[in-house]
């Protein structure tokens, strides 16, 4: 009977840190796709800015941050350079990353 106890108990424990561990992953996960959102809207906006692509450089973003499924909370240019930032939904908490692109100096 003790045996079956902690046969259990270690069955729990050994879920508990998977779930917890699963959850981690999901997090950093969420993390680089919303990096990566950043970072390509900011160049697609910086490309439509200096006219390597036709459009408006923060619509621009917003396209291509909305295939990652981020949206597009601020976006500014300052002369070449553009500076996208972006947000996604990680359950209840809301995750924001910021990027800037443009020419080098």
């Amino acid at each position: 009977m003790a045996g079956t106890m902690a046969a259990v108990g270690i069955v729990a424990a050994a879920a508990v840190l998977a779930a917890g561990l699963a959850g981690a992953g999901a997090a950093a996960v969420a993390s680089q796709r919303l990096a990566s959102a950043a970072d390509a809207g900011a160049l697609a906006a910086a490309d439509a800015a200096s006219g390597a692509v036709a459009g408006v450089p923060c619509e621009r973003a917003a396209e291509v941050t909305s295939a990652f499924g981020a949206v597009v909370e601020a976006c500014g240019l300052d002369e070449l350079i553009a500076t996208v930032t972006v947000s996604i939904r990680f359950g209840p908490v809301l995750a924001r990353a910021s990027a800037r692109a443009g020419p080098p100096p």
